[in-house]
C-alpha cells in the first residue's frame, strides 16, 4: 500500500486561501467607512492564518467538517488581529510596522486603531454565535466561553499586563512562562481546542489536543524570541531587535540562544508524539508543529 506524501506548503496555501475568502466575506466594507477600512486593513493584510488553520485542522481530525469551524476560525483571527493592533500602540510595544506594512495606528491614527481593535473583538463573538452551523448549542456555548477566557485577563490580556510590567526587570523562568502561556499560548490553545469541541470530540481527544496546543504555543513564542535576535526586519515584517531595545523578558535573555532552541525542539517533539495515536489524521497538525520550529517570520 502506497502512503500519500503530505505536502504542508500546499495544505497551508489552500487553507489560507479559504480563510482569506471567508474573512473578506464576513467583514465587508460598510458604514462608517473609516472604521471598517481600519478593521479590514489589519485583518486582511497578510499573515500566516495559523490560528484559523489550527482550528479547522483540529475540527477535521476530530471528525468534524470545515463549515462547522470556519466562523470560529475566522473569529479567532479577528481576536488575534485585535491583539496585534493594540500591541503595536505607543502605550504598548510602540511599533511602526506589522507584516511589512505600517501599523494600524500609523495608518489610521491611535483613536481609530483602538476602536478597530475593540470592534474586531466584539464582532468575533457575534460571528461565532450567528454564523456557526451544524453544531449543538451546548458546544457553541463552550466555545464562546473559552474564547472569552483566552482573550481576557485570564488569557492574552493578563499575559500582556505581566509582559509590560516585566520590561527591564529580572524575572524568573516561571514568570516568563506565564507571559508566554497567556499572551501567545492561550489563543493558540483555544484555536486547537475549539475545533475539537465544535466536532464533539471525546475527552481523550480534547486532552491530547490541549497538550499539543500548549506545547506549540510555548514553542511558538520561544522561536519568536529567537527570531527577534536572528532575523532581519524584512524577514519579520516588523522591527527587529525590539525585545532587546525594550528590555523585554525573553527565553534567550534568561537561558541563552542554544538552550532556548533546545527547549523549543523538545516541545515540538512532545507535541508531535502526543498526536501519534491519530496516525494519518494528525499529519496536518504534526506538520504545523514542525513548521512552527522552522519558520523564519
Amino acid at each position: 500500500m502506497t502512503t500519500v506524501q503530505f505536502n504542508l506548503e500546499t495544505y497551508l496555501r489552500h487553507s489560507q486561501m479559504r480563510v482569506q475568502a471567508a474573512l473578506d466575506r464576513y467583514l465587508p466594507l460598510q458604514y462608517p467607512d473609516n472604521l471598517y477600512e481600519s478593521m479590514r486593513y489589519s485583518l486582511l493584510g497578510g499573515g500566516k492564518r495559523l490560528r484559523p488553520i489550527l482550528c479547522l485542522a483540529a475540527c477535521e481530525l476530530s471528525g468534524g467538517r470545515e463549515e462547522q469551524a470556519m466562523p470560529t476560525a475566522c473569529a479567532l483571527e479577528m481576536v488575534h488581529t485585535m491583539s496585534l493592533i493594540h500591541d503595536d500602540l505607543p502605550a504598548m510595544d510602540n511599533d511602526d510596522y506589522r507584516r511589512g506594512m505600517l501599523t494600524n495606528h500609523k495608518k489610521f491614527g491611535e483613536d481609530m486603531a483602538i476602536l478597530a481593535g475593540d470592534a474586531l473583538l466584539a464582532y468575533a463573538f457575534q460571528l461565532i454565535a450567528e454564523e456557526t452551523v451544524g453544531v449543538r448549542p451546548e458546544q457553541l456555548v463552550k466555545v464562546l466561553g473559552r474564547v472569552g477566557k483566552a482573550a481576557s485577563g485570564s488569557g492574552l490580556v493578563g499575559g500582556q499586563v505581566v509582559d509590560l510590567a516585566s520590561e527591564g526587570q529580572d524575572i524568573d523562568l516561571g514568570t516568563l512562562e506565564y507571559i508566554h502561556a497567556h499572551k501567545t499560548g492561550a489563543l493558540l490553545e483555544i484555536s486547537v481546542v475549539s475545533g475539537a469541541i465544535l466536532a464533539e470530540a471525546n475527552e481523550e481527544t480534547i486532552q491530547r489536543l490541549t497538550r499539543y496546543s500548549q506545547c506549540i504555543g510555548l514553542a511558538f513564542q520561544i522561536v519568536d524570541d529567537l527570531l527577534d535576535i536572528t532575523a532581519t526586519q524584512a524577514e519579520l515584517g516588523k522591527t527587529a531587535g525590539k525585545d532587546i531595545r525594550d528590555g523585554k523578558a525573553t527565553y534567550p535573555r534568561l537561558l541563552g540562544e542554544v538552550q532556548s532552541r533546545q527547549r523549543a525542539e523538545a516541545l515540538v517533539a512532545e507535541a508531535i508524539a502526543t498526536l501519534d495515536v491519530f496516525k494519518e489524521r494528525a499529519r496536518p497538525l504534526q506538520s504545523i508543529a514542525s513548521f512552527i520550529l522552522e519558520r523564519r517570520s
